[in-house]
């Protein structure tokens, strides 16, 4: 997926130095190149071919968190030991 990313944005910078270096081009049109036919579309396909993975990771994050939910307080299987210290005796 991102091999053919990289090449998209490789052929639209091409496209974009063309526009900018032709004598019938601007520096503005290489611009509009850039953003309107490169970055913006290649960004919003990216955002589509993501959302299972997006969606993936939200079910395991919400999985994670109900499984820490569900366990003791503690966090542990011990029982809770003496709320006090013993105290130390000097020999």
């Amino acid at each position: 997926m991102y091999l053919v990313a990289i090449a998209w944005m490789y052929v639209v910078v091409m496209m974009t130095v063309v526009e900018a270096t032709s004598s019938n081009g601007t520096v503005i049109g290489a611009v509009f190149t850039f953003f309107l036919y490169g970055a913006l579309p290649l960004g919003i396909v990216l955002y589509i071919l993501r959302t299972p993975a997006r969606k993936r990771a939200r079910l395991l994050a919400d999985a994670s968190a109900a499984d820490v939910s569900a366990g003791p307080p503690d966090g542990g299987d011990h029982p809770a030991g003496d709320a006090i210290a013993a105290e130390r005796k000097e020999p």
